[in-house]
């Protein structure tokens, strides 16, 4: 069978069922579908916006792990296409393909995790905290953005924290919500004073460049999801190339192995004309 068979790949029209606003820049979008409702942590769709676009995003929600059976996907307004996405509202009719890529490995129960999180990139993080709770692994989540208008499901985490599921730790860059300072220094912090079997991370390529270098000293392995330009998600068009890989196929999700071959990884990536531009 095809790693991505004819159904996963055919565009599917779903009715957006509700919309909520995360913070003023950022919307998470609700819609039904099968697929979608499937599919693991850290797995992306193509996102049709009817006469604008097509864009990749990752799934911040899995229909069949909800407790209204909804999948979903988050979006920051960085351009026209989510602009327009942003704009919709419940009742409004966009596409989707997929879900796409490999998925976050989750560390067998009883074990200890590492979660950080930077910005939007907690939309990738969010379905794999709720799947790690569930299979009761002890799992410390850091969560990093620029002041205290950029947090985002602050409800879910606030939920699983309140209930001891996990333990959290919010930074934000101005010290205008939880500790002043970078994600990367608790994290330094976080990795030297315990025993974790595993590290996760999303967000801003730099930040997850250091979280991989310390994850590296002290031997523990990381997956990682890289962001790169997506077009077609079936690993034809060679836009989301990194290394000797494709973000759509390979990943989005990278193991410790992989990214130690990646040369470009926390370095360069391409921008939609294929020029490599500094990260």
């Amino acid at each position: 069978m095809s790693a991505y068979p004819t159904e996963v790949n055919r565009m599917r029209i779903v009715e957006i069922k509700a919309v909520k606003d995360e913070n003023l820049n950022v919307k998470t979008i609700f819609f039904e579908d099968d697929l979608c409702s499937s599919a693991e942590a850290g797995q992306f769709v193509m996102v049709w916006i009817p006469g604008v676009d097509e864009i990749p995003l990752t799934l911040s929600s899995i229909g069949s792990r909800s407790k209204d059976g909804l999948s979903s996907v988050t979006v920051a307004e960085v351009g026209e296409a989510t602009r327009a996405l942003r704009g919709m509202e419940a009742g409004e009719l966009i596409g989707v393909r997929g879900p796409f890529g490999n998925h976050f490995e989750t560390v067998s129960r009883g074990g200890r995790a590492l979660v950080v999180g930077g910005g939007i990139g907690m939309a990738s993080l969010m379905p794999l905290i709720e799947r790690l709770v569930e299979n009761d692994v002890e799992t410390t989540v850091l969560f990093g953005v620029k002041s205290r208008s950029n947090l985002l499901f602050m409800e879910r985490l606030g939920e699983l924290s309140a209930q001891g599921r996990i333990r959290l730790l919010v930074t934000t860059e101005d010290g205008t919500y939880g500790a002043e300072g970078l994600v990367t220094e608790a994290a330094e912090k976080v990795l030297s004073s315990g025993r974790f079997d595993v590290v996760y991370s999303c967000g801003p390529e730099a930040m997850m460049y250091k979280i991989f270098g310390l994850a590296e000293k002290l031997g523990i392995p990381v997956q990682l999801s890289l962001e790169r330009i997506i077009r077609c998600a079936i690993g034809i068009c060679g836009s989301c190339v990194v290394g000797p890989y494709r973000v759509c196929r390979d990943g989005p999700i990278f193991t410790s192995d992989r990214l130690r071959v990646i040369r470009d990884f926390g370095r360069f990536r391409r921008d939609f004309n294929g020029r490599k531009t500094p990260i």
